[in-house]
């Protein structure tokens, strides 16, 4: 109860004419930033701390509570449009989100994600108000042993379900791992595929390889395309922003799972949103492929909500892993740690003691900026649809040319504008012979985890590889891997004998064609 009425408290001054604009400001500027592609919610944050520096902390703080979620919004929009998400954690979204926008569902698709944006969000924040303390132990239990096995289940994990291929989708994973490698080694210090460029000692950034294989790859897929005879489909922008009751139905539950993934990763620091919106991208993949007529590839709403669900339920908690422990567990929630100690504050267990009039405000302004998001992007829905109407030999330039800005913006180098040249290549060849995108992205992004962890589990126990298994989570994850890849293996087997069948029988029926005997009738007869 205690926690309630501090709540209450902050929300009497969240509530207050001034800081509501800035909820408002901070959520609108912070998805009008978060749709560029290669910006994202973190650069939405870094780009908007200067203008708060002449506020006041609880004003600046409300401010960035808008921007924190309107930056995650932000990210998916793009995603879902032009298959050109603006961060990393918006790029499960973007799957089966710009299906639907192929198929003429792009109002609707944005507003599954805004409210799976509101739902994960709500339930993350209502969890960080009551049981922040509780969460945050969670963290405490994940050592080095942990969060490898936390990896790996993830990289076979995508790359089992993902793809039709098993192949195809452990290759795509080799693809990710290996550009995860450049850079100088953290424990050894020696150069890895560098080349001795100096620029490519820090390793190639998670943005270039999104922006790479994501938009400039669907930017030269795109010009393929229109040079074949086949025309690419027309995209329709009709329909409301609002979801029938169909739709609001399938998407429910999706909902709800996507917000059971991301709350917990949010007080684990592996990085962000990412692990948790690939492992429910994944599940509502799975659980469709029981179904008489699979959704996932034509653009199933379950594989919008789930993921955008999680993604703001990990950013609720994460922020709660931030104020309770002063443990950022992403990037964005990184910048909001910089934000803090710029005004002389630092986030841990007793900033609810020492900072409680700020504390409690911007928590309450958490619930505020998930309702004026939802209430500012369902009527905005059509409007951002409308950037489809653009003719693409317009659309797809300016595409590119926000690419190339959102890239050198983060490093003015000129190494990473001719790298995302090369990854974009290398994403339309992906596009082009079938391979899957999830695996690539989702080896760049835990590459470096699942191998630092791995030498420091190995370095503490003095070289024991029983280190990797002496724990109860570490027993629960390897059992998953093993179901996962025993499901998987036969899944493939099944469809590789589908196939072979198939194949068969329309080589028997061509023959036929052709004049041959059909013997299969001669054994019918001979049977009677």
């Amino acid at each position: 109860m205690d926690s309630l009425s501090l709540l209450m408290g902050g929300f009497g001054e969240a509530f207050s004419p001034m800081n509501l604009l800035w909820v408002f400001i901070g959520a609108l500027l912070g998805t009008a930033v978060g749709v560029l592609p290669g910006m994202g919610s973190a650069m939405a944050v870094a780009l908007l701390l200067p203008i708060t520096f002449t506020l006041d902390p609880t004003a600046a703080f409300i401010m960035f509570a808008g921007v924190y979620f309107g930056g995650l919004f932000g990210d998916s929009t793009m995603g879902i449009l032009v298959n050109t998400p603006g961060g990393s954690t918006a790029i499960a979204t973007s799957f089966e989100g710009y299906k639907m926008t192929l198929t003429g569902r792009a109002p609707q698709a944005l507003a599954t994600s805004a409210i799976g944006a509101f739902t994960g969000g709500l339930i993350a924040t209502t969890l960080v108000v009551f049981f922040a303390p509780k969460l945050a132990e969670l963290a405490v239990h994940f050592g080095p042993a942990e969060y490898f096995a936390l990896a790996v289940f993830a990289f076979l994990a995508c790359s089992a379900v993902v793809s039709d291929s098993l192949i195809k989708g452990l290759a795509s994973l080799m693809i990710g791992l290996l550009i995860a490698t450049v850079g100088i080694d953290g424990i050894s210090g020696t150069q890895r595929f560098t080349a001795g460029v100096p620029e490519l000692f820090d390793g190639i950034s998670i943005i270039v390889v999104t922006v790479g294989i994501l938009a400039l790859g669907e930017v030269f897929h795109t010009i393929y395309e229109r040079r074949r005879p086949k025309p690419r489909p027309s995209v329709k922008v009709t329909g409301s922003a609002y979801l029938k009751w169909r739709d609001f139905k399938e998407a429910l539950p999706a909902w709800f799972r996507g917000a059971g993934f991301g709350v917990p990763f949010g007080v684990i620091p592996v990085g962000g949103a990412e692990v948790p919106t690939f492992m429910a991208y994944a599940t509502e993949r799975k659980l469709d492929s029981r179904r008489k007529e699979p959704q996932f590839g034509k653009g199933a709403i379950r594989g919008v909500a789930a993921p955008e669900a999680a993604g703001n339920a990990t950013a609720g908690t994460a922020m709660g892993a931030l104020l309770a422990m002063g443990l950022p567990t992403s990037a964005t929630a990184a910048i909001m740690l910089a934000a803090f100690q710029q005004y002389g504050i630092q986030p841990g267990p007793l900033l609810f003691e020492r900072n409680a009039d700020l504390v409690w405000p911007l928590l309450a302004s958490l619930f505020v900026g998930l309702f004026v998001l939802l209430i500012l992007n369902l009527p905005l829905a059509p409007m951002w649809a409308k950037l489809l109407l653009i003719p693409r030999h317009y659309l797809y330039p300016g595409i590119a040319l926000f690419c190339a800005l959102g890239v050198y913006a983060t490093s003015a180098a000129m190494t990473d504008l001719l790298l995302v040249l090369v990854i974009g290549f290398v994403g339309f060849l992906m596009r082009r012979y079938g391979f899957p995108l999830a695996p690539i992205m989702i080896g760049v992004i835990l590459g470096p985890l699942a191998e630092t962890s791995f030498r420091n589990a190995l370095l503490s126990s003095g070289g024991s590889y029983t280190s990797l298994i002496d724990s109860p989570i570490t027993w629960v994850l390897y059992g998953m891997i093993a179901i996962v890849m025993i499901a998987a293996g036969y899944k493939h087997y099944t469809n590789l004998r589908a196939n072979r069948t198939a194949r068969r029988h329309a080589q028997r029926a061509a023959e036929i064609d052709a004049g041959a005997p059909d013997d299969t009738a001669d054994r019918t007869t001979t049977g009677q």
